[in-house]
């Protein structure tokens, strides 16, 4: 009785429901890649079990108040593959995207999984070794012990079967196997790191989301160098495991040379921090006590080192630009001056109102923390909505910019560089939450990603209008007025112990069914072939809105690539 009340609650239904969806919409050629996604949703749903039913050591030292949502984060970023490889196999079947690029994504497929995979085997094997814990339901002895090790036993072997099958079937280069493999690998130690690095900040879950993501996004880009490094010569094809078929445009060349700029410069800069203290321990007294401003000199020569001179000499490197990327920015902004810059002042302008007065609300008025923040979910809504209809090529970029934006305030404010470090850390502690924490914060990202990443997603061939929409209609709509009804007039609750609301999750499913009646028309207007299926749509809005209701992860991040997977069916 115990293993079953601890099994069965609603955030492990809903993922069930979804993964389940996905599955019941799979080819017959993806047989084995639907076998592999059950595999890996029974050996994560175990894991998950293990690890809320165990004491466990510091490395499990996860955001207090919440599940582990190991179950969630493991499935959610190879569900998503999948169902682009669904999506794929249709454009396939109508010649409109290359054998190669329906391959490429079922090694970023595979990937995923060989990376989520392997961090449940550590986690797994971590508990194995963990001291004996009395208050477990599972005593971890001899027999205990044995079955847990069947069960990885179990999963590795059909993951290592899985990867046979689909290496049989057309990739059979070996090259492709270890380029899988060391995926995994790279998952294991950056989500020990990260636990270790942030404690108490996110939980198990949601380090592996973000685990996947970094994984895949690095694997992706070292596809990107390697391609152009065999295409000028500098590497023979045999060293390439994966040719980069995926057609991409200028500006997510630009998005992702920067992004990679901000994400290795604390790496960096963390170096750079070694040797000057180095130095100042050798000088006197009087050097020392400069310490503060020489770190933030160095910071910032080395930021734009980064930013000006390494982006954009791999952007040139994997892209053929005729102008330097900045140059190029400039001159795309004002190919279309009127439109472009008139949307410019729209955010602007909107963002100064809406900062301005919500920072002095939420010093000055007792309103709820997260009722407050739902406003900056309407003010998406209000920026991107436009935009996506009327300029997506420039959201795409904005979207790029802003990320930038968002990762160098945060890492000034973790280093407190001097003298913005002290100001930008009171300034965002106005609209933190229990979610965040003085160490990290990390909601402004993942709203700006949740309704970013649907619609870079959905760059190429897109035969579902409203997928692009997925982030903007679960947060900045559904959210929100599930918040706002749940918090005014709920009454019936989901559960004993939660906050959400029977009431409110009904006004935020039907709020976004709302919002889909009227999308759809508009974009019929703008030339979109609509192709949506009305039952499909009411499935993907039902479960998205279910899981909102039921987890206690970070909504921000799930909902939206599970509403974008469903959507993309």
């Amino acid at each position: 009785m115990a293993f079953s009340s601890s099994v069965l609650n609603g955030e492990r239904a809903v993922v069930v429901l979804f993964i389940g969806r996905v599955l019941y919409s799979l080819p017959l050629s993806f047989l084995v890649h639907g076998l592999m996604l059950s595999l890996l949703a029974a050996f994560a749903l175990y894991v998950e079990v293990r690890v809320e039913s165990s004491n466990s050591p510091s490395i499990f030292r996860t955001r207090p108040g919440v599940s582990s949502g190991i179950l969630l984060g493991a499935v959610t970023v190879p569900t998503v593959m999948l169902s682009k490889l669904i999506q794929l196999s249709r454009a396939f079947s109508l010649h409109q995207v290359e054998l190669g690029e329906l391959y490429y994504m079922t090694i970023q497929y595979w990937a995923t999984s060989a990376s989520c995979f392997s961090v449940l085997v550590f986690i797994c094997l971590f508990i194995l070794r963990s001291p004996e814990t009395t208050h477990a339901p599972f005593p971890r002895n001899d027999r205990d012990a044995k079955f847990s090790s069947r069960w990885i036993a179990l999963c590795a072997a059909a993951c290592c079967m899985s990867l046979a099958l689909l290496l049989l079937g057309g990739l059979s280069a070996s090259l492709k196997f270890l380029w899988v493999l060391c995926h995994g690998l790279a998952a294991i130690a950056l989500v020990r790191h990260f636990l270790t690095t942030f404690p108490s900040c996110v939980s198990i879950g949601e380090a592996l989301l973000v685990t996947t993501g970094l994984v895949l996004y690095f694997g992706d880009m070292l596809t990107c160098t390697a391609t152009a490094a065999k295409f000028y010569g500098y590497l023979p094809l045999s060293m390439v495991p994966l040719q980069n078929v995926v057609k991409r445009t200028e500006i997510a060349i630009i998005n992702q040379g920067l992004l990679l700029a901000l994400l290795l410069f604390p790496i960096v800069f963390k170096y750079l921090l070694r040797i000057k203290d180095w130095y100042l321990s050798l000088a006197n007294s009087e050097a020392r006590r400069d310490g503060e401003i020489a770190k933030s000199l160095l910071f910032f020569s080395s930021l734009g080192f980064m930013l000006i001179m390494i982006a954009p000499s791999w952007i040139q490197f994997v892209e053929d630009f005729h102008l330097h990327p900045f140059l190029w920015v400039i001159s795309f902004v004002f190919s279309e001056p009127f439109k472009r810059l008139s949307l410019c002042f729209y955010w602007v302008s909107v963002i100064y109102v809406s900062v301005l007065r919500f920072y002095n609300i939420s010093k000055n008025s007792k309103i709820e923390r997260i009722l407050l923040r739902k406003y900056y979910h309407l003010m998406a809504v209000s920026m991107f909505l436009p935009a996506l209809i009327f300029q997506p090529e420039f959201l795409d970029l904005a979207f790029g910019a802003a990320l930038a934006v968002f990762l160098g305030l945060e890492i000034i404010r973790v280093w407190r560089i001097w003298p913005l470090g002290k100001l930008i850390h009171e300034f965002m502690n106005a609209f933190t939450d229990h979610r965040d924490s003085d160490l990290l914060i990390i909601s402004h990202f993942s709203l700006l990603l949740g309704c970013a990443l649907p619609i870079w997603m959905s760059a190429g061939y897109n035969d579902r209008p409203l997928a692009p929409f997925a982030g903007i209609l679960s947060l900045g709509i559904g959210d929100t007025m599930a918040s706002v009804v749940g918090y005014k007039y709920g009454v019936l609750r989901w559960s004993k112990t939660g906050k959400k609301t029977i009431e409110g999750t009904a006004a935020g499913i039907t709020s976004v069914l709302a919002a889909c009646s009227i999308l759809l028309p508009l974009l019929a207007s703008t030339g979109y072939i609509l192709s949506q299926h009305w039952f499909s749509l009411l499935l993907a809005v039902t479960v998205s809105g279910l899981l909102e209701a039921y987890t206690a992860q970070l909504d921000n991040a799930f909902i939206p690539l599970v509403f974008y997977s469903l959507l993309c069916l």
